[in-house]
């Protein structure tokens, strides 16, 4: 890695660590995926409409479980059981949410998201949550509104949380109107993935695009809710964003495996006041370690103005360049398990 900058092996470091352990499929599975809703008429009917409530987890987690299956198909010439679905990165994150207490009330003004209330409530205070809800809601309706989910494009309805419904849209036309511009760009990945001659490279680029989109929609709305969080924990989401700025140019492929394994070296929990990276006692040191290289990738992005972003959009600029830095991040992943590039040319 010597021709890379300094800043560049950090985000290597980060993304590639250790991927150690056995590969099991069934494991990787997000967290009540065979119990949360796989069709539209697992949902309540009303008036027409399909109802859908994004403040329980396993309805959320139905949208996406919906919207892995209708992709599916699309997704079978790169790879056999949709592994190769990029859009596994949103409901692998989302379960990651749910399982290390993100999705949960920060303030404590509610019992929603604990275990001495209800555990499948998602609090709309919650960062994570409402930053997800941008990542889940839209990319959902966009779909829905493309004609790839086999439905019309007013038989589904959200139901708005409990306070704050301004900040939320809840149907194909409210998200149009308040956020024109990046339900254009999921309408474009979905559009581009229906063409015959579209290319997974190519599809990447649609992805990233629209996801940076939704991210920046939401990120400029809900920023104040960081404030409910412990410094380490609120400097930690804003580290995660700046990397998915990194991500994102090099069109990081986020399919199963990959994000799967990628996010064992994610905080486990909460981080609170004392947590330290890499000095973190009950992390792991892939989790110490992705905890520091996040942050030291933020620090170069603030003290370089986001130069170093500037200057890895402009070595991403070609394809041969993406490719090898994902053969770099491969190789490293390799070095920590052996067997990942075995799964990895299994599904070539």
């Amino acid at each position: 890695m010597a021709f890379l900058p300094p800043w560049a092996c950090a985000l290597v470091g980060c993304i590639s660590v250790s991927l150690a352990g056995a590969f099991s499929l069934s494991d990787l599975y997000p967290p009540l995926w065979s119990e949360s809703p796989g069709q539209f008429s697992d949902y309540r009917v009303e008036n027409g409409k399909y109802v859908i409530d994004p403040w329980v987890y396993s309805k959320r987690m139905g949208m996406y479980k919906i919207l892995m299956n209708k992709t599916a198909s699309y997704f079978e010439k790169f790879a056999p059981d949709n592994e190769q679905n990029f859009l596994w990165g949103l409901p692998l994150q989302h379960g990651w949410q749910y399982t290390t207490g993100r999705l949960v009330d920060p303030s404590r003004r509610t019992d929603c998201g604990y275990e001495s209330g209800d555990r499948l409530c998602i609090s709309v205070d919650s960062w994570w949550a409402d930053i997800n809800y941008f990542l889940c809601a839209l990319p959902f309706l966009a779909a829905v509104d493309s004609g790839i989910m086999g439905i019309s494009s007013d038989q589904v309805l959200l139901l708005p949380p409990p306070k704050d419904q301004t900040k939320f849209c809840l149907n194909i036309s409210s998200c149009q109107s308040s956020f024109p511009k990046t339900m254009n760009k999921w309408n474009a990945l979905y559009k581009r993935l229906q063409s015959p001659s579209s290319s997974f490279d190519d599809l990447l680029k649609y992805l990233w695009d629209a996801h940076l989109s939704a991210l920046k929609d939401a990120y400029k709305i809900f920023e104040d809710r960081l404030e409910y969080y412990s410094k380490p924990e609120a400097d930690f989401g804003r580290d995660w964003c700046v990397a998915l700025d990194y991500l994102a140019a090099a069109c990081f492929p986020t399919t199963f495996i990959r994000i799967s394994e990628f996010q064992k070296g994610l905080p486990p929990r909460v981080l609170v006041d004392g947590d330290k990276a890499p000095f973190i006692s009950d992390f792991t040191d892939f989790q110490n370690t992705v905890l520091l290289g996040l942050s030291l990738l933020h620090e170069v992005d603030n003290a370089t103005d986001s130069l170093s972003l500037t200057i890895w959009k402009i070595l991403m600029k070609t394809q041969v360049a993406k490719k090898l830095a994902l053969k770099i991040f491969e190789a490293i992943l390799a070095i920590f398990n052996p067997t990942f590039l075995e799964m990895i040319n299994e599904l070539k």
